[in-house]
């Protein structure tokens, strides 16, 4: 530990020939949020035309103010085997509305630094835990000398690319189910960097639960997490993206224990597949990801294999994956940035506040994850999800979703229908 947080230290006090950091996108933390570069980034500027309606600027530093809101609706259809397994699980399923998060941001840049230097924190309220918490905090580090940037505070880990992108920014409504042992949430240090030479980048992070003990998020002691990928093709005059990527996590489960509990990508519903706790001294969790867009179509996948080790009694081995079909009716192009090397918020070029019809996108998500195993019998789902995203406006967000599950659990196979809408409001 006490190596990464000096070199941390070290690469902040260099000098930095580079002050503005010109030919580079300016992170606002790790999860696909942008700072509009501007001629220099570290001397007072007096543009304020330049300034974004929620952004602020002083002597010293700039400060962005943001909210999101997401509320979700479910309603469902179960087939006479589906009651039976909600009965044996003691679970009960009503059509009900549910605010998923509310949060509220804060974000800016030091601009009397001469190496690029931003500070982050949200603060949020977990609509199905009743509770607030601090969500992204920290400080982002630029660090040309080694094509990158350093987070250091609470953030995203790194594993999967889907699981790093903003949850108001994702494809589908809910991120798949494999990736739901992945804590959403760390506090240490994290590594982005992309090499433009060779196309490829490496995320690299540490993180412990010294300060977050307690939190729901937590379930590792420590844990070391690495992401490296390769685009094949990069090509931004014809809209066109390759990404290859593979990821590791390396950890020891809180209490030599875990449980693994998955909703079936349904925030509302709750968790239909559950191992209960079982013993494991050590983690380690490998996953792949590729993913390929060309303008208005995307097509991508992530496969996880999660493994847990014991001195006392029996490893295991839970796996999942997914595949997911994106296309824009209005012909818009989800970006890329190659800060974290994600996808980030789609742009609506005319909102139907003027005009237009926004951005209309069709996705068809299909994700598994099977908790059976040896002696565990957490059971598997299965899901297929249609789903329509109308970006009404750049904050304003509306999905109509379909799913149907298929639960293999207690020894027989039940089916589910989910008819489920979203609203989502997004100023950052």
């Amino acid at each position: 530990m006490i190596p990464l947080w000096s070199l941390t230290l070290l690469l902040y006090l260099l000098p930095c020939i580079v002050h503005a950091q010109k030919d580079t996108l300016l992170p606002n933390g790790t999860d696909g949020l942008l700072f509009t570069p501007r001629a220099a980034d570290t001397v007072f500027i007096d543009k304020k035309s330049d300034l974004a309606a929620n952004e602020f600027e002083g002597k010293y530093a700039t400060f962005r103010i943001g909210m999101g809101y997401i509320g979700d609706f479910t309603g469902y259809s179960q087939d006479k085997v589906f009651k039976q397994q909600m009965d044996s699980a003691g679970l009960d399923l009503s059509p009900h509305y549910q605010t998923r998060d509310f949060r509220i941001l804060g974000s800016g840049r030091f601009l009397k630094s001469k190496r690029y230097l931003a500070y982050k924190f949200a603060y949020m309220y977990d609509g199905d835990k009743k509770v607030w918490m601090i969500r992204e905090t920290g400080l982002t580090i630029g660090v040309p000398e080694l094509k990158g940037n350093i987070f250091v505070g609470r953030t995203k880990e790194g594993f999967s690319m889907i699981k790093v992108m903003n949850g108001h920014s994702g494809l589908t409504n809910e991120r798949q189910m494999a990736l739901d042992p992945a804590p959403i949430l760390a506090d240490g240090i994290k590594y982005m960097g992309y090499y433009p030479k060779s196309r490829t980048f490496l995320n690299l992070g540490y993180f412990n639960d010294v300060l977050s003990k307690g939190q729901s998020f937590s379930t590792f002691s420590w844990q070391w997490v690495a992401r490296a990928g390769w685009l094949p093709i990069y090509n931004k005059e014809n809209n066109s993206i390759l990404h290859i990527a593979g990821e590791i996590q390396y950890g020891k489960p809180l209490n030599d224990q875990f449980t693994i509990k998955s909703r079936p990508e349904s925030n509302p519903t709750p968790q239909l597949i559950n191992t209960g706790a079982f013993a494991a001294d050590k983690n380690f969790t490998y996953g792949g990801e590729i993913y390929y867009r060309t303008n208005s179509f995307m097509i991508g996948s992530e496969v996880i294999s999660h493994n847990f080790y014991s001195k006392s009694t029996t490893n295991h081995q839970f796996n999942g994956g997914d595949v997911v079909v994106s296309y824009f009716f209005t012909k818009d192009v989800r970006p890329y940035n190659t800060i974290g090397n994600i996808f980030g918020f789609v742009p609506v070029e005319k909102s139907v506040f003027k005009g237009g019809w926004g951005e209309i996108e069709g996705v068809l998500h299909v994700s598994t994850f099977n908790l059976n195993d040896k002696d565990i019998q957490g059971g598997q789902f299965t899901r297929i999800t249609p789903m329509v995203n109308w970006y009404l406006t750049k904050a304003l967000r509306w999905e109509l979703v379909y799913g149907y599950g298929i639960l293999k659990r207690y020894g027989v196979t039940g089916h589910v229908q989910f008819f489920e809408t979203r609203f989502q409001i997004t100023l950052m």
